[in-house]
């Protein structure tokens, strides 16, 4: 027999009756029924339940078993009562009754409980990852990325591409964060820095004739945390494509997005058209350009109601150039308690308040209600009702200012509203294609021109667009959104030169920095390159939203916490002075 198993904790059945066996696994949770003790014996695949009473020459060992000792037991297979069949697991038809046992490691009492669903502070959790990770829930998440990842390479070798492994050290890049930097013991004062992408090295894959490129990357980027985004590195789907258009790369990448959320979907509905909206009209509609299409609200410009209106707050903002009245609707919303919840909301999103105007049956017609309708009359609240498609029983809420001031606590509340309203299908997939994204953003303070997105990216128009405003300059970029969240972020690339050096320096890079930083790009420019696009989607993510869970800690199997430091190992670490020293380095301290 095996030194360790002769089955796994999730193989035995009725058809094992008889047979002597060999487990191994963790004891997952101890129950002593009078004299005699059950356990639940637990490994990667399932669980057994295994047992001792007091005529086994073992029994005094197995006494001494505590939860989370790895053990070694060797039994006989026997069938359960019909009255204790256990249908929730695989092997609960049978049970196991010990004849010897081995500890193979004890464990000391534990910081937290495998067994059950307690919850536990993240701290906790992160520092014993590997207690974490043998919950069931976490088992169960980690497979399903792996799975993920299995499936997105079958599905992207299966379409004609194949996987090409990029540097993992290699120059620094501006892909709108930090880089992790690593200093050169050969070239002292030099450094090195951890890709944020593999974005040059997968266009000069291009431009080395290979035409269909992808990789399961690991990127690096020194970034501040959140829910939904790892603070130093993570995994995309990186791929790149030659002579194709946006649209190539859209009817690329998404049977293989729609075929994984179908896959692991859970059975929950997934799109199968995909709009295509602009940023402009993402940021209007829905005050992001990562919108929840499983909410149908959309925002609307309500601006010529209120200009020279009775409500001077918002009369006064209108006239002055830039500033805007937006609409929030509500349908079902038409109540004044919720709208005066919907107020305390926004109060407590750092505003003076939201304003509201709800629709209400008063026998002999319909009537508009709170203190907007009063101070603008009737008949341009009729006029926002008929532009908003509202009726009795219905609200809609109100933001002004510059839109770029506004437009995160708007996008907070439309979806705020979808959900206490009930109009999010929440059992659904909901995916738009975001393009026409701006190439350049302007500085609030100091009005510097730079990158709004991707640097490499194809303004639309080549460089002829390049001579105007920068401002109203588009970009052939793109993102995917589902359910809130930015999936896939990608682009058309600039393989012109002159269009790529005019580009960055509008963004303030003359052409001897461009040559300096991105040598390798620019010299292979000057040899043919092609016509290129592709994207990259975040693995994290789309298990994030497979798991069915907000928080992408959950699906990552040794993640930072929220101050970017691995409690389990420690890091980051203070290096040592022979460390210091080899490389050239002194450390600073710095002033509290």
């Amino acid at each position: 027999m095996h030194a360790y198993r002769s089955h796994t904790c999730a193989e035995l059945t009725k058809s094992n009756v008889g047979d002597t066996v060999r487990l191994s696994g963790w004891v997952h949770r101890i129950r002593d029924h009078g004299g005699v003790l059950f356990i639940d014996l637990r490994d990667h695949y399932g669980m057994t339940q295994v047992l001792c009473d007091p005529d086994s020459a073992v029994f005094a060992e197995v006494e001494k078993l505590r939860s989370e000792w790895c053990i070694r037991i060797d039994g006989e297979v026997k069938a359960r009562d019909e009255s204790l069949v256990n249908p929730k697991i695989v092997t609960g038809e049978i049970e196991v009754f010990i004849r010897d046992m081995e500890v193979l490691g004890g464990a000391n009492e534990l910081p937290l409980m495998v067994f059950g669903d307690q919850e536990y502070p993240e701290e906790t959790r992160l520092r014993y990852r590997y207690l974490d990770l043998r919950r069931e829930a976490m088992q169960d998440n980690m497979k399903l990325r792996s799975d993920v990842v299995a499936s997105i390479r079958k599905r992207m070798w299966d379409i004609g591409f194949r996987e090409y492994q990029t540097p993992i050290i290699t120059a620094s890049s501006p892909e709108g964060a930090r880089d992790f930097l690593v200093p050169s013991r050969l070239h002292p004062g030099k450094f090195y820095a951890l890709p944020q992408a593999p974005q040059q090295f997968k266009q000069l894959i291009m431009v080395s004739g290979f035409d269909k490129y992808f990789q399961i990357a690991p990127c690096f980027r020194d970034e501040d945390p959140r829910a939904d985004r790892s603070p130093t590195d993570f995994y995309q789907l990186d791929m790149e494509m030659s002579f194709v258009t946006q649209q190539d790369v859209f009817d690329t990448i998404q049977p293989v997005i729609k075929g994984l959320f179908e896959e692991f979907g859970d059975g929950k509905n997934v799109d199968q058209t995909w709009p295509q909206i602009s940023y402009r009209d993402a940021a209007l509609w829905y005050g992001t350009d990562k919108p929840d299409l499983r909410n149908p609200i959309k925002m609307q410009d309500v601006s010529e109601h209120f200009r020279g209106s009775g409500f001077a707050i918002f009369a006064k903002l209108l006239e002055h150039e830039g500033n805007e009245i937006r609409a929030i609707p509500a349908p079902t919303g038409g109540s004044r308690k919720f709208c005066d919840r919907m107020n305390a909301f926004a109060q407590k999103e750092g505003l003076p308040g939201m304003g509201y105007i709800f629709w209400r049956d008063q026998g002999d017609g319909m009537e508009a209600a709170g203190p907007l309708a009063k101070n603008i009359g009737p008949e341009r609240t009729e006029a926002i009702r008929e532009q908003l498609g509202l009726g009795v029983g219905d609200a809609a809420f109100f933001l002004g200012g510059k839109p770029h001031a506004f437009e995160r606590v708007a996008a907070k509340a439309r979806v705020t509203i979808g959900e206490e309203l009930g109009l999010t299908d929440e059992n659904r997939f909901a995916f738009a294609w975001i393009v026409d994204f701006p190439m350049y953003e302007a500085d609030e303070e100091t009005g510097e021109i730079d990158f709004s997105h991707n640097p490499f990216s194809m303004p639309q128009g080549g460089i002829e667009a390049l001579e105007g405003n920068p401002l109203d300059v588009l970009g052939y970029q793109y993102d995917l959104s589902c359910n809130g969240y930015e999936l896939v972020s990608g682009a058309i690339r600039n393989h012109k030169l002159d269009t790529m050096i005019k580009a960055f320096e509008l963004a303030g890079y003359d052409e001897a920095e461009v040559r300096k930083r991105f040598g390798g790009m620019v010299n292979a420019f000057q040899f043919g390159a092609p016509p290129h696009g592709g994207c990259a989607a975040g693995i994290d993510r789309i298990v994030m939203l497979l798991a069915g869970t907000s928080n992408i800690r959950e699906v990552i199997m040794f993640p930072m916490n929220q101050r970017a430091e691995d409690l389990m190992m420690n890091a980051p670490s203070d290096p040592t002075s022979d460390q210091l020293m080899e490389l050239g380095l002194r450390v600073i301290p710095k002033d509290d």
